[in-house]
């Protein structure tokens, strides 16, 4: 991702991006496409700033800093590391956006990067203020889009039909108008459609609406 836009430094910044990939590309997790083995969180990092970007073409150098960053070496905390319960579920999710964003803040501030901006990116990363930061919503649309368009088939082919039903509900009451525009765009199998259409209440000539029920 090249600093063709306005920003800070972009010698900073095409060191933190290039930080950010290389500790992602660590992964000992593959995920194949075409045929090819990506380490997934690098995978993962390309998608949610290839959402961000399209939602918005003049993102900022901290939101673009914060999709990069967003699961920076997610697999360092693995999920069996707390109790399987929905307490400990929610411990983790907690303990994951602390590591991102500590992550994240080491790198920046290793490329050089002051702290005003690191702050900024970090607090993306939390998603504090959200929903009231439109950049935030911007990243959280991104962050739903991703799991719509590549992480739902998994989940529907692992997972009771009520929870994927309640995660597609949740996502969907996430996104912004112009998130669940983009998502009305994308192509799904037929279980993962008939998933949605009742997550979302429609009947299948209707389509999605485009805010949550």
């Amino acid at each position: 991702m090249n600093a063709d836009f306005p920003c800070a430094n972009p010698e900073w910044f095409a060191a933190a991006i290039r930080r950010f990939d290389e500790e992602n590309s660590r992964d000992p997790c593959a995920e194949v496409v075409h045929g090819v083995a990506h380490p997934r969180e690098a995978l993962y990092a390309r998608r949610l700033t290839d959402w961000v970007l399209k939602l918005r073409p003049d993102a900022s150098e901290e939101l673009r800093l914060a999709a990069r960053s967003q699961h920076l070496c997610r697999w360092k905390i693995p999920r069996d590391s707390y109790p399987m319960t929905r307490a400990g579920y929610l411990r983790w999710r907690e303990a994951l956006k602390q590591f991102h964003a500590q992550k994240a803040g080491e790198i920046l501030r290793e490329v050089g990067y002051p702290d005003p901006i690191v702050h900024r990116v970090q607090n993306l990363n939390l998603k504090k203020d959200f929903p009231g930061d439109p950049e935030g919503r911007v990243l959280e649309d991104a962050l739903c889009l991703v799991f719509l368009e590549h992480q739902l088939a998994d989940l529907a082919a692992k997972t009771g039909e009520d929870k994927v039903i309640g995660a597609l509900k949740k996502s969907w009451n996430k996104m912004t108008p112009a998130g669940q525009a983009e998502a009305a765009k994308l192509s799904f199998g037929p279980r993962e459609k008939a998933l949605l259409e009742r997550s979302l209440n429609v009947r299948p000539a209707d389509g999605f609406p485009r805010r949550g029920p």
